[in-house]
């Protein structure tokens, strides 16, 4: 079990890593970096826009908002620049 929660948060830093890459590169179309930072900003906001006291809801908005978001985001970046930025991920 520890073992695959230290395997899950290698693979979160990598993917997080990834996305800063993307949103950094300068061939990302803006609609891409727009949902990015969305997510990004979601994740960092102090409070939810359903609050996690409120049952089941309060905790599927964080687990649904934010995938949706990278997924729309995915969906505008050219395959190319993800697999150099994952590259540049995985040497490092």
């Amino acid at each position: 079990m520890i073992n695959k929660l230290k395997s899950l948060g290698r693979q979160l830093k990598r993917e997080f890593a990834l996305y800063r890459l993307v949103l950094k590169h300068p061939q990302t179309p803006w609609v891409a970096k727009l949902f990015l930072g969305l997510a990004v900003g979601y994740l960092l906001l102090p409070f939810d826009l359903i609050p996690d006291f409120i049952p089941v809801l309060g905790q599927l908005d964080d687990i649904v908002i934010i995938p949706v978001l990278l997924y729309l985001a995915l969906l505008f970046i050219p395959q190319w620049i993800i697999q150099s930025c994952r590259e540049q991920v995985n040497t490092h």
